[in-house]
């Protein structure tokens, strides 16, 4: 095994501003972002045999978040998946590991921020009436949520308290009302694709999977979240299963209450549904609550992407600066960094539609985040660090590689051309590290 020191940002020397309902906050908050509010379109075609799909997506979510759990106990170091798999694995591995998460979630806050820009169109058609106007939108929520985190640690993590709240609460109050209402004519037939079960469920396992997404978030800012060793396992467990529910919740009802075939075309299928149980005000709150839902998640989100890159830049495997931290203790360089490059994808997409940009991206940055997943399964069962746990890592590892088959050869090979395009900065690193 490869034996290194943690992050040149020593975690016991690091302010520590968030604490057990700031830390679940995060996994809530980067979990329930826009998947929930735009996924039952994706899955229509499936039908109630989604929920097959869905079953297998949340039980790996939950042995992925034990299995992470027990990670952040035994190595309570910042950088989350990153830190575990270059204990266990080495330098090669770790920079592998910490570009393929990098990418996956500087990729997602385009993604999101895209959503949060459709939310905000159906609030105020104006808005986004034109692509110019709908990508301004996307840039302008992606920007505050930057200045919110150049502020602080603190702040985000205050930031991401509300708006989690702000979601959390009335998406499980749509999902256990809405469940009254609903149709079970639209349930029928059970799988309207066609397609073999076990081909169903491998297809929805990766669409579901991107709504589970975040799980693991609480053990990336490690040396900024107070008692750790106890912090970190909970808000995990409690996070993942919080948020897990409210989606199958949510995206199950609203199947129910829209026939398929309105549902394959809808482009804001939750409105939809609750436009039919309650009317056009009902629609609107829903936009509303996809609006708070997903500038929530771009604020986790950036918080993180800047986590990440500060840790494997403590270590000398990314650029010096990403390491530097600011008079707040704010890793800026990292946070404008990561921004920059979401704000490149944005204006270099803006042009198409939302649901062909969000498909897209979903299954790159689901595909890019598996792998540190699946990494991280094998760094626990490597480690030696006791038999405690080992069963759930193996099982999560098999499930990471399972989920990951499902995306399809045009998203791994993206996924492999952005992992390739991080050799060069590898290679020009280890020349600085050498001299």
């Amino acid at each position: 095994m490869s034996e290194s020191p943690s992050t040149s940002i020593d975690p016991g020397t690091q302010a520590r501003p968030l604490g057990l309902w700031m830390a679940t906050a995060l996994v809530v908050g980067s979990m329930i972002g826009s998947g929930v509010f735009l996924l039952p379109a994706a899955l229509a075609p499936y039908g109630a045999a989604s929920l097959v799909g869905w079953g297998i997506a949340l039980c790996g979510a939950l042995m992925l978040a034990a299995t992470f759990a027990k990670l952040a106990v035994h190595w309570p170091c910042t950088g989350g998946p990153y830190a575990y798999v270059r204990r266990s694995f080495g330098d090669v591995a770790g920079f592998g590991i910490a570009w393929s998460y990098w990418i996956s979630i500087w990729s997602g806050m385009a993604a999101i921020a895209v959503a949060f820009a459709g939310s905000m169109g159906a609030i105020f058609p104006a808005l986004t009436a034109t692509p110019v106007r709908a990508a301004t939108c996307a840039l302008i929520a992606l920007w505050v949520c930057t200045g919110v985190n150049l502020v602080g640690l603190r702040q985000a993590g205050r930031l991401q308290v509300v708006a989690t709240a702000l979601k959390l609460l009335p998406l499980l109050l749509f999902g256990v009302v809405a469940l009254w209402f609903v149709d079970s004519g639209n349930y029928v037939p059970f799988n309207p694709s066609g397609a073999t079960l076990p081909s169903v469920a491998n297809t929805t396992v990766i669409l579901t999977m991107w709504a589970l997404c975040g799980l693991e978030v609480a053990t990336v800012p490690a040396g900024s979240i107070r008692d750790p060793e106890r912090t970190i396992p909970r808000a995990t467990l409690l996070g993942t299963l919080l948020a897990g529910v409210a989606t199958i919740l949510a995206c199950t009802v609203v199947i129910g209450l829209v026939p398929t075939e309105v549902l394959k075309g809808s482009g804001a299928p939750m409105a939809e549904a609750a436009s039919r149980v309650w009317g056009p005000g009902a629609a609107l709150g829903i936009a509303v609550l996809a609006a708070v839902s997903t500038f929530g998640a771009i604020n986790g989100w950036i918080m993180v992407c800047a986590q990440v890159s500060l840790a494997a830049a403590g270590d000398g495997l990314f650029p010096r600066a990403f390491a530097r931290l600011d008079r707040n203790g704010t890793p800026a360089f990292g946070i404008i960094v990561g921004s920059v490059l979401a704000t490149v994808l944005v204006i270099a997409s803006y042009s198409r539609s939302l649901v062909e940009l969000f498909t897209f991206i979903l299954l790159i940055s689901t595909s890019a985040i598996l792998l540190p997943y699946a990494a991280s399964s094998a760094a626990w069962l490597r480690s030696g660090a006791g038999h405690g746990g080992r069963v759930v890592a193996a099982l999560a590892l098999v499930y990471s590689l399972y989920a990951l088959s499902g995306a399809g050869s045009e998203a791994l090979a993206w996924g492999m051309v952005l992992l390739l395009a991080g050799v060069p900065v590898l290679l020009w690193m280890r020349r600085v590290r050498a001299r």
